[in-house]
Protein backbone atom coordinates (compact mmCIF):
# COMPACT_ATOMS: atom_id res chain seq x y z
CA UNK A 1 0.00 0.00 0.00
CA UNK A 2 1.24 3.39 -0.72
CA UNK A 3 3.09 5.34 2.48
CA UNK A 4 1.41 8.29 1.78
CA UNK A 5 -1.13 6.42 3.01
CA UNK A 6 -0.06 5.57 6.54
CA UNK A 7 1.17 9.13 6.85
CA UNK A 8 -2.58 10.16 6.82
CA UNK A 9 -3.79 7.19 8.27
CA UNK A 10 -3.68 6.52 11.49
CA UNK A 11 -3.50 2.58 11.67
CA UNK A 12 -2.80 2.23 14.88
CA UNK A 13 -5.43 3.55 16.27
CA UNK A 14 -7.80 2.18 13.76
CA UNK A 15 -6.12 -1.37 14.16
CA UNK A 16 -6.23 -0.93 17.95
CA UNK A 17 -10.22 -0.09 18.05
CA UNK A 18 -11.29 -2.63 15.69
CA UNK A 19 -9.11 -5.09 18.29
CA UNK A 20 -11.32 -3.65 20.68
CA UNK A 21 -14.25 -4.21 19.18
CA UNK A 22 -13.51 -7.89 18.28
CA UNK A 23 -12.51 -9.18 21.73
CA UNK A 24 -16.33 -7.06 23.09
CA UNK A 25 -18.01 -8.98 20.34
CA UNK A 26 -16.58 -12.28 21.32
CA UNK A 27 -17.65 -11.22 25.41
CA UNK A 28 -20.71 -10.61 24.98
CA UNK A 29 -21.95 -13.25 22.46
CA UNK A 30 -19.95 -15.58 25.76
CA UNK A 31 -22.15 -13.65 28.28
CA UNK A 32 -25.50 -13.79 26.40
CA UNK A 33 -25.63 -16.96 24.20
CA UNK A 34 -26.95 -19.36 26.88
CA UNK A 35 -30.44 -16.95 26.80
CA UNK A 36 -32.47 -16.72 24.13
CA UNK A 37 -34.07 -13.50 24.96
CA UNK A 38 -30.45 -11.90 24.87
CA UNK A 39 -28.59 -14.18 22.19
CA UNK A 40 -29.03 -11.58 19.44
CA UNK A 41 -27.21 -8.81 21.49
CA UNK A 42 -23.82 -9.97 19.50
CA UNK A 43 -25.27 -9.22 16.40
CA UNK A 44 -26.69 -5.93 17.17
CA UNK A 45 -23.19 -5.07 18.12
CA UNK A 46 -21.18 -6.32 15.12
CA UNK A 47 -23.61 -4.72 12.71
CA UNK A 48 -23.38 -1.16 14.18
CA UNK A 49 -19.97 -1.89 15.09
CA UNK A 50 -19.24 -1.96 11.24
CA UNK A 51 -21.84 0.84 10.47
CA UNK A 52 -19.61 2.71 12.82
CA UNK A 53 -16.41 1.99 11.10
CA UNK A 54 -17.65 3.21 8.22
CA UNK A 55 -18.37 6.52 9.80
CA UNK A 56 -14.71 6.54 11.21
CA UNK A 57 -13.04 6.46 7.90
CA UNK A 58 -15.71 9.15 6.60
CA UNK A 59 -15.15 11.42 9.28
CA UNK A 60 -11.27 11.34 8.84
CA UNK A 61 -11.60 12.73 5.33
CA UNK A 62 -13.68 15.65 6.33
CA UNK A 63 -12.37 18.60 6.41
CA UNK A 64 -11.35 19.73 10.05
CA UNK A 65 -13.56 23.02 9.72
CA UNK A 66 -16.85 21.31 8.91
CA UNK A 67 -16.30 19.49 12.55
CA UNK A 68 -15.73 22.88 14.66
CA UNK A 69 -18.48 24.58 12.37
CA UNK A 70 -21.15 21.70 13.67
CA UNK A 71 -19.69 22.27 17.33
CA UNK A 72 -22.25 24.39 18.28
CA UNK A 73 -24.97 23.00 16.60
CA UNK A 74 -24.42 19.89 17.80
CA UNK A 75 -23.85 20.35 21.44
CA UNK A 76 -27.75 22.64 20.97
CA UNK A 77 -29.73 19.23 20.03
CA UNK A 78 -27.45 17.20 22.48
CA UNK A 79 -29.34 19.48 25.28
CA UNK A 80 -32.35 19.07 23.42
CA UNK A 81 -32.48 15.68 23.31
CA UNK A 82 -31.28 15.66 27.68
CA UNK A 83 -34.64 17.79 27.90
CA UNK A 84 -37.04 15.49 26.02
CA UNK A 85 -35.48 12.12 27.16
CA UNK A 86 -36.87 13.49 31.05
CA UNK A 87 -40.32 14.18 29.54
CA UNK A 88 -40.79 11.26 27.56
CA UNK A 89 -37.87 8.74 27.43
CA UNK A 90 -37.60 5.44 29.21
CA UNK A 91 -36.68 4.76 33.04
CA UNK A 92 -34.29 1.23 32.93
CA UNK A 93 -33.04 0.58 36.48
CA UNK A 94 -33.58 3.88 38.10
CA UNK A 95 -32.32 6.15 35.10
CA UNK A 96 -34.64 7.46 32.85
CA UNK A 97 -32.38 8.40 30.05
CA UNK A 98 -33.24 6.51 27.18
CA UNK A 99 -35.46 6.47 24.28
CA UNK A 100 -37.29 3.37 22.39
CA UNK A 101 -37.23 3.67 18.75
CA UNK A 102 -38.15 0.65 16.62
CA UNK A 103 -37.18 -1.52 19.22
CA UNK A 104 -33.70 0.36 19.29
CA UNK A 105 -32.61 1.93 23.16
CA UNK A 106 -30.76 5.31 22.27
CA UNK A 107 -29.47 7.00 25.31
CA UNK A 108 -28.79 10.67 24.56
CA UNK A 109 -26.26 11.11 27.29
CA UNK A 110 -23.58 9.19 25.78
CA UNK A 111 -23.94 11.78 22.28
CA UNK A 112 -23.91 14.76 25.07
CA UNK A 113 -20.48 13.69 25.93
CA UNK A 114 -19.18 14.49 22.15
CA UNK A 115 -21.17 17.19 22.11
CA UNK A 116 -19.92 18.53 25.25
CA UNK A 117 -16.12 18.32 24.40
CA UNK A 118 -16.80 19.98 20.96
CA UNK A 119 -18.28 22.71 22.15
CA UNK A 120 -15.70 23.68 24.65
CA UNK A 121 -13.20 23.14 22.10
CA UNK A 122 -14.88 25.76 19.94
CA UNK A 123 -15.20 27.67 23.70
CA UNK A 124 -10.94 27.78 23.77
CA UNK A 125 -10.30 27.56 20.06
CA UNK A 126 -8.71 31.01 19.21
CA UNK A 127 -7.36 31.03 15.84
CA UNK A 128 -3.34 30.64 16.20
CA UNK A 129 -3.24 32.28 19.15
CA UNK A 130 -1.20 29.20 21.30
CA UNK A 131 -1.12 31.09 24.47
CA UNK A 132 -4.04 32.67 26.48
CA UNK A 133 -4.87 34.03 29.46
CA UNK A 134 -8.68 33.53 30.44
CA UNK A 135 -10.69 36.37 32.14
CA UNK A 136 -12.49 35.07 35.30
CA UNK A 137 -15.93 34.89 33.07
CA UNK A 138 -14.46 33.04 30.39
CA UNK A 139 -13.55 30.10 32.59
CA UNK A 140 -16.98 30.32 34.40
CA UNK A 141 -18.41 30.08 31.09
CA UNK A 142 -16.20 27.23 29.89
CA UNK A 143 -17.22 25.20 32.89
CA UNK A 144 -21.02 26.20 32.51
CA UNK A 145 -21.07 24.62 28.93
CA UNK A 146 -19.78 21.13 30.81
CA UNK A 147 -22.06 21.98 34.41
CA UNK A 148 -25.62 22.62 31.80
CA UNK A 149 -25.57 18.96 30.06
CA UNK A 150 -24.47 17.30 33.67
CA UNK A 151 -26.74 18.74 35.74
CA UNK A 152 -29.07 17.33 33.13
CA UNK A 153 -27.86 14.12 33.27
CA UNK A 154 -28.06 14.24 36.92
CA UNK A 155 -32.04 14.93 36.99
CA UNK A 156 -32.39 11.75 35.15
CA UNK A 157 -30.83 10.06 38.08
CA UNK A 158 -27.71 8.65 36.03
CA UNK A 159 -24.53 9.39 38.82
CA UNK A 160 -21.82 7.94 36.68
CA UNK A 161 -22.45 9.46 33.33
CA UNK A 162 -22.67 13.22 35.42
CA UNK A 163 -19.18 12.15 36.92
CA UNK A 164 -18.13 10.99 33.15
CA UNK A 165 -19.30 14.92 31.88
CA UNK A 166 -16.75 16.39 34.91
CA UNK A 167 -13.61 13.97 33.93
CA UNK A 168 -12.35 16.20 31.10
CA UNK A 169 -12.50 19.43 32.70
CA UNK A 170 -9.05 19.49 34.49
CA UNK A 171 -7.50 17.79 31.09
CA UNK A 172 -9.16 20.31 28.65
CA UNK A 173 -8.61 23.28 30.40
CA UNK A 174 -4.96 22.95 31.29
CA UNK A 175 -3.94 22.02 27.36
CA UNK A 176 -6.10 25.08 26.54
CA UNK A 177 -3.60 27.72 29.05
CA UNK A 178 -6.05 27.82 32.37
CA UNK A 179 -3.73 28.65 34.70
CA UNK A 180 -2.03 25.78 36.35
CA UNK A 181 -2.40 27.17 40.19
CA UNK A 182 -5.86 27.00 39.47
CA UNK A 183 -6.13 23.55 37.95
CA UNK A 184 -3.98 22.68 41.12
CA UNK A 185 -7.19 24.62 43.31
CA UNK A 186 -9.46 22.60 41.82
CA UNK A 187 -7.56 19.17 41.85
CA UNK A 188 -6.73 19.15 45.48
CA UNK A 189 -9.73 20.51 46.64
CA UNK A 190 -11.77 17.01 45.33
CA UNK A 191 -8.33 15.17 46.71
CA UNK A 192 -9.44 16.50 50.18
CA UNK A 193 -12.79 15.37 49.87
CA UNK A 194 -11.64 11.73 48.70
CA UNK A 195 -9.13 11.63 51.60
CA UNK A 196 -10.99 13.09 54.51
CA UNK A 197 -14.11 10.73 53.56
CA UNK A 198 -11.41 7.75 53.71
CA UNK A 199 -9.54 8.38 56.78
CA UNK A 200 -9.15 11.80 58.45
CA UNK A 201 -5.20 10.76 59.27
CA UNK A 202 -4.65 10.51 55.50
CA UNK A 203 -6.34 13.85 55.52
CA UNK A 204 -4.13 15.47 58.12
CA UNK A 205 -1.03 14.27 55.76
CA UNK A 206 -2.53 15.64 52.90
CA UNK A 207 -3.18 19.21 54.36
CA UNK A 208 0.68 19.70 55.15
CA UNK A 209 1.86 17.74 52.05
CA UNK A 210 -0.46 21.11 50.42
CA UNK A 211 0.56 23.75 52.80
CA UNK A 212 4.34 22.59 51.08
CA UNK A 213 3.16 22.77 47.81
CA UNK A 214 1.61 26.45 48.41
CA UNK A 215 4.94 27.83 49.68
CA UNK A 216 6.93 26.14 46.39
CA UNK A 217 3.84 28.05 43.91
CA UNK A 218 5.19 31.49 45.84
CA UNK A 219 1.54 32.96 45.38
CA UNK A 220 0.31 35.73 47.59
CA UNK A 221 -0.05 34.77 51.06
CA UNK A 222 -3.86 36.09 50.82
CA UNK A 223 -4.48 33.60 47.74
CA UNK A 224 -2.71 30.70 49.09
CA UNK A 225 -4.52 30.85 52.89
CA UNK A 226 -7.51 31.12 50.51
CA UNK A 227 -7.21 27.92 48.37
CA UNK A 228 -6.01 26.20 52.15
CA UNK A 229 -9.22 27.17 53.47
CA UNK A 230 -11.35 25.64 50.33
CA UNK A 231 -9.69 22.37 50.99
CA UNK A 232 -10.23 22.05 55.07
CA UNK A 233 -14.03 23.17 54.20
CA UNK A 234 -13.97 20.37 51.76
CA UNK A 235 -12.44 17.69 53.55
CA UNK A 236 -14.48 18.38 57.05
CA UNK A 237 -18.32 19.32 54.86
CA UNK A 238 -17.92 15.77 52.56
CA UNK A 239 -19.72 13.58 55.71
CA UNK A 240 -22.27 16.52 55.28
CA UNK A 241 -22.99 15.57 51.46
CA UNK A 242 -22.22 11.68 51.88
CA UNK A 243 -25.29 12.09 54.21
CA UNK A 244 -27.72 13.58 51.41
CA UNK A 245 -27.37 10.95 48.74
CA UNK A 246 -29.40 7.85 48.36
CA UNK A 247 -28.77 4.93 50.38
CA UNK A 248 -28.65 2.90 47.55
CA UNK A 249 -25.37 5.41 46.59
CA UNK A 250 -24.40 5.35 50.37
CA UNK A 251 -23.98 1.51 49.76
CA UNK A 252 -22.04 1.26 46.88
CA UNK A 253 -19.63 3.90 48.00
CA UNK A 254 -18.96 1.37 51.04
CA UNK A 255 -18.91 -1.37 48.94
CA UNK A 256 -15.62 -0.29 47.44
CA UNK A 257 -13.78 -0.67 50.42
CA UNK A 258 -15.62 -3.26 51.75
CA UNK A 259 -18.11 -5.52 49.78
CA UNK A 260 -18.63 -7.85 51.91
CA UNK A 261 -20.52 -5.22 53.66
CA UNK A 262 -23.44 -5.88 51.70
CA UNK A 263 -22.47 -9.54 50.29
CA UNK A 264 -26.22 -9.87 48.71
CA UNK A 265 -26.85 -6.29 47.87
CA UNK A 266 -24.78 -3.46 47.05
CA UNK A 267 -21.21 -5.75 47.12
CA UNK A 268 -22.42 -8.61 45.66
CA UNK A 269 -21.36 -8.57 41.76
CA UNK A 270 -18.49 -6.91 43.20
CA UNK A 271 -17.61 -10.12 44.92
CA UNK A 272 -18.57 -11.99 42.35
CA UNK A 273 -16.65 -10.23 39.70
CA UNK A 274 -13.37 -10.27 41.72
CA UNK A 275 -14.36 -14.78 41.58
CA UNK A 276 -14.44 -14.73 38.25
CA UNK A 277 -11.58 -12.98 37.81
CA UNK A 278 -9.50 -14.60 40.45
CA UNK A 279 -10.47 -18.32 39.37
CA UNK A 280 -9.24 -17.16 35.39
CA UNK A 281 -5.64 -17.29 36.04
CA UNK A 282 -3.09 -16.37 33.63
CA UNK A 283 -4.74 -18.14 30.77
CA UNK A 284 -8.15 -18.18 31.26
CA UNK A 285 -11.08 -20.85 31.79
CA UNK A 286 -11.36 -20.96 27.96
CA UNK A 287 -13.62 -19.68 25.55
CA UNK A 288 -17.81 -20.09 26.70
CA UNK A 289 -16.22 -22.04 29.43
CA UNK A 290 -16.27 -19.53 32.16
CA UNK A 291 -18.35 -20.87 35.44
CA UNK A 292 -19.10 -17.44 36.75
CA UNK A 293 -20.12 -15.84 33.22
CA UNK A 294 -22.35 -19.15 31.80
CA UNK A 295 -23.81 -19.89 35.34
CA UNK A 296 -24.91 -16.11 35.49
CA UNK A 297 -23.95 -14.83 38.70
CA UNK A 298 -23.30 -11.67 37.81
CA UNK A 299 -26.09 -9.53 36.34
CA UNK A 300 -26.43 -8.78 32.76
CA UNK A 301 -22.47 -9.40 32.68
CA UNK A 302 -22.65 -8.20 29.05
CA UNK A 303 -22.85 -4.30 29.90
CA UNK A 304 -21.16 -2.68 33.00
CA UNK A 305 -19.47 -5.86 34.20
CA UNK A 306 -17.83 -7.62 30.96
CA UNK A 307 -14.36 -6.89 32.08
CA UNK A 308 -14.88 -10.07 34.68
CA UNK A 309 -15.76 -12.46 31.63
CA UNK A 310 -12.71 -11.57 30.04
CA UNK A 311 -10.54 -11.93 32.84
CA UNK A 312 -12.07 -15.24 33.82
CA UNK A 313 -12.53 -16.79 30.38
CA UNK A 314 -8.50 -15.63 28.48
CA UNK A 315 -7.23 -15.05 31.67
CA UNK A 316 -4.87 -12.46 32.97
CA UNK A 317 -3.37 -12.14 29.38
CA UNK A 318 -6.65 -11.58 27.95
CA UNK A 319 -7.36 -8.99 30.32
CA UNK A 320 -4.07 -7.86 29.78
CA UNK A 321 -4.26 -7.45 26.01
CA UNK A 322 -7.69 -5.26 26.66
CA UNK A 323 -5.77 -2.57 29.44
CA UNK A 324 -2.89 -2.51 26.43
CA UNK A 325 -5.33 -1.55 23.24
CA UNK A 326 -6.98 1.16 25.78
CA UNK A 327 -3.08 2.28 26.43
CA UNK A 328 -2.70 2.61 22.82
CA UNK A 329 -5.72 4.37 21.95
CA UNK A 330 -5.29 6.91 24.52
CA UNK A 331 -2.18 7.09 23.46
CA UNK A 332 -2.54 7.64 19.69
CA UNK A 333 -5.41 10.67 20.84
CA UNK A 334 -3.35 12.37 23.23
CA UNK A 335 -0.08 11.94 20.48
CA UNK A 336 -2.64 13.45 17.89
CA UNK A 337 -3.33 16.36 19.75
CA UNK A 338 0.41 16.91 20.45
CA UNK A 339 1.10 16.56 16.98
CA UNK A 340 -2.04 19.29 15.37
CA UNK A 341 -1.41 22.78 14.41
CA UNK A 342 -5.23 22.84 15.01
CA UNK A 343 -6.25 24.33 18.47
CA UNK A 344 -9.52 23.41 18.10
CA UNK A 345 -8.81 19.49 16.65
CA UNK A 346 -6.21 19.49 19.93
CA UNK A 347 -8.15 20.38 22.47
CA UNK A 348 -10.96 17.63 21.57
CA UNK A 349 -8.42 14.86 21.14
CA UNK A 350 -7.49 15.79 24.73
CA UNK A 351 -11.19 15.25 25.82
CA UNK A 352 -11.82 12.51 23.98
CA UNK A 353 -8.54 10.72 25.19
CA UNK A 354 -9.70 11.48 28.93
CA UNK A 355 -13.17 10.10 28.42
CA UNK A 356 -11.93 6.75 27.34
CA UNK A 357 -9.18 7.00 30.27
CA UNK A 358 -11.79 7.93 32.95
CA UNK A 359 -14.25 5.20 30.90
CA UNK A 360 -11.72 2.27 31.19
CA UNK A 361 -10.09 3.00 34.70
CA UNK A 362 -13.46 3.20 36.28
CA UNK A 363 -15.05 0.31 34.83
CA UNK A 364 -12.15 -1.87 35.16
CA UNK A 365 -11.74 -0.60 38.93
CA UNK A 366 -15.54 -2.02 39.27
CA UNK A 367 -14.74 -4.99 38.53
CA UNK A 368 -11.54 -5.39 40.79
CA UNK A 369 -13.65 -3.42 44.19
CA UNK A 370 -10.98 -0.56 43.93
CA UNK A 371 -13.65 1.95 42.36
CA UNK A 372 -17.83 2.60 43.07
CA UNK A 373 -20.32 0.39 41.01
CA UNK A 374 -21.72 3.83 39.22
CA UNK A 375 -22.70 1.82 35.67
CA UNK A 376 -20.98 3.09 33.13
CA UNK A 377 -19.61 0.77 30.15
CA UNK A 378 -16.55 -0.82 29.15
CA UNK A 379 -15.94 1.86 25.81
CA UNK A 380 -16.13 -0.29 22.37
CA UNK A 381 -16.63 -3.54 24.78
CA UNK A 382 -19.46 -3.62 26.49
CA UNK A 383 -22.83 -4.47 24.62
CA UNK A 384 -24.86 -1.25 24.16
CA UNK A 385 -25.46 1.18 20.27
CA UNK A 386 -25.22 4.56 21.93
CA UNK A 387 -21.82 3.88 23.74
CA UNK A 388 -20.31 2.34 20.83
CA UNK A 389 -21.24 5.06 18.03
CA UNK A 390 -20.49 7.62 21.05
CA UNK A 391 -16.92 6.63 21.20
CA UNK A 392 -16.72 5.31 17.47
CA UNK A 393 -17.18 9.06 16.94
CA UNK A 394 -14.57 10.31 19.39
CA UNK A 395 -12.26 8.22 17.19
CA UNK A 396 -13.62 9.29 13.97
CA UNK A 397 -12.32 13.10 15.25
CA UNK A 398 -8.76 11.62 16.22
CA UNK A 399 -8.13 10.49 13.19
CA UNK A 400 -9.10 13.45 11.01
CA UNK A 401 -6.65 15.06 13.34
CA UNK A 402 -4.02 12.55 12.44
CA UNK A 403 -4.67 13.05 8.88
CA UNK A 404 -4.61 17.07 9.08
CA UNK A 405 -2.17 17.39 11.32
CA UNK A 406 -0.02 19.60 9.47
CA UNK A 407 -2.77 21.92 8.57
CA UNK A 408 -3.29 25.01 10.73
CA UNK A 409 -6.41 25.83 9.18
CA UNK A 410 -8.81 23.39 6.50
Amino acid sequence: MDRKFFDRFDITLFLSVIGLIVIGIFAIYSATQSSVNNSGFYVKQMTFAIIGLVMVVGITYLPPRYISSLSYYAYGLALVLLLLVLVFGRTINGNKSWFYIAGFGIQPSEFAKVATVMAVSNFFYKGDEDNQKFSVTQLLTATGIVLLPAILIKLENDTGTTLVMLSFIIPMFFFAGVSPFLLFAVVTTVAAAVLAFINIYYFAVFLALLILALYFFKKHWLLSAGVFVINVIAGYSVSFFYSKLQPYQQKRIMAVFDPASDPLGSGYNVIQSKVAIGSGGLFGKGFLQGSQTQLRFIPEQWTDFIYCMIGEEFGLLGAGVVILLFGIVIYRLFTNAYLSRNRYMMLACVGFASLFFFHMFINVGMTIGIAPVIGIPLPLVSNGVSSLMSFLLMVGIGMNTYRHKDIFLS
